[in-house]
Parts: C-alpha cells; structure tokens; sequence
C-alpha cells in the first residue's frame, strides 16, 4: 500500500511521503488556488456553454454513444475520481485497445498515437482544438482538479511509477501544466516527469500564471495535440 502522510490508497510503492516539500505552499495550494479554480471554471463553463451544445450534437451526429465520456483518473494523494471528457472516440474504443497497444508511439506506462484508428472523426477536430477536455471544468469546480496542475494519470499507469514520479500526485491534477505548454504528445514519458517534478517545486501563482498564458498558444498552434 503506498503511504499518503497518514493516509493509505492502493498503489503499492515503496514508502513515500507526497505531502513532503509543498507544506511551506500550502496557503496558496488550497485557498488562493482553490478560489481562482473556482472562478475560473464557472467563466469558462459559462462561456463555452454554446459551444458545449454544438459539440454534444456533432457527436450524436458522428457516432452513436454518450457524448460525455468518463473514466477513473487518480488525483491528489492518490484518490481515485471520475473524470470528463467529451468523447472523441468511438464507443468501443476501450476494448479494442489491445489491437493498436503494438503502435505506440511513445515510452513508458502511457500510450500515444497520432493515428489512432479509434478515434472518430469529430474526435480529431476535438482533440486538435483541445475542446475535448471542456468538461474538465467540472472536475475542477468539483475541486477534484484545478486549472493548472499534472494531467490526471490512469491507475494503471500510477502503478507503473518509479518513486520518484509519485511527487505528481502531491497536489491536485489540472486542466493544463508544463507538459501541455512544452509539446504534449511530442513529450517523452521522462521529461514529461519531469516537468511535473518541476512543477511541484516551483508552485506558485506566478507560474500557474505563465502556464495559462502559455496554454492559449498552445491551444492555437495545436503543437503535440492528437
């Protein structure tokens, strides 16, 4: 079982402490962050509620299948939470991952494809426009993510962790970070950790600043978004 300052969740790890080096942050990790999370989801949801309605039809219209898709994220300390997408692949595209696991196009416990015959073709728009990830601002007004903070992993790849790596799991997953600013898929798993790595470090409103900024270019450029 891995150790959670005193609490325990079911990813075995040699003991590690993920409380350890953000305490002397944890005024703006959960009061100034959680308020600008929240006033910033309820603008962007607000904002985008037309384009939520749009997409919600263009996929009903592309594919059958929810539009919504969800699925087990780990958070902060390692508890497990629902997480929202819109859906950009078909519905069966779960079961059918043993059939394109032998393309992967990246390294470590993640997989990445340009490609990825599962996807639909609303999907692709979505996933290069990023829109797919919308419904994440109500993870984040849930508090269960925040704007800014490493991209929420799947258990499976939590359980594939190297001590080290289980740093990113010290504060709450956001809707963008480094690695999303810094080429996304483009990214190997071993700079991806470590940008996480440094953004534990360096946590601070001024860098979840930097990191938003970045984001709208990152956005429109579309660079490592497939």
């Amino acid at each position: 079982m891995l150790r959670v300052g005193t609490k325990h969740v079911g990813y075995a790890v040699p003991g590690i402490d993920l409380s350890r080096g953000v305490e002397r942050r944890l005024g703006y990790d959960t009061a100034i962050k959680r308020l600008v999370d929240i006033v910033l989801a309820v603008l962007g949801l607000v904002a985008s509620a037309p384009i939520w309605i749009a997409i919600v039809v263009a996929i009903k219209l592309d594919t059958p299948g929810p539009a919504i898709f969800m699925q087990e994220r780990i958070g902060l300390n390692g508890r497990p939470f629902r997480f929202y997408k819109f859906r950009s692949m078909y519905a069966d595209a779960e079961e059918r991952l043993a059939e394109v696991l032998a393309q992967n196009e990246t390294d470590g416990p993640v997989f990445k494809m340009r490609h990825d015959p599962r996807v639909s073709k609303v999907g692709k728009f979505l996933r290069r426009t990023s829109l797919d990830e919308l419904p994440q601002l109500v993870n984040v007004l849930k508090g269960e993510m925040s704007m800014v903070g490493p991209r929420p992993p799947l258990p499976h790849e939590v359980a594939a962790y190297r001590p080290a790596d289980m740093i990113r799991l010290s504060v709450k997953p956001g809707l963008t970070c480094l690695w999303q600013v810094r080429g996304r898929s483009t990214v190997g798993f071993e700079a991806w950790m470590e940008y996480d790595r440094e953004y534990v470090r360096r946590l601070s409103p001024r860098l979840d600043l930097e990191i938003l900024v970045q984001t709208v270019w990152a956005v429109v450029s579309c660079r490592g978004a497939y």
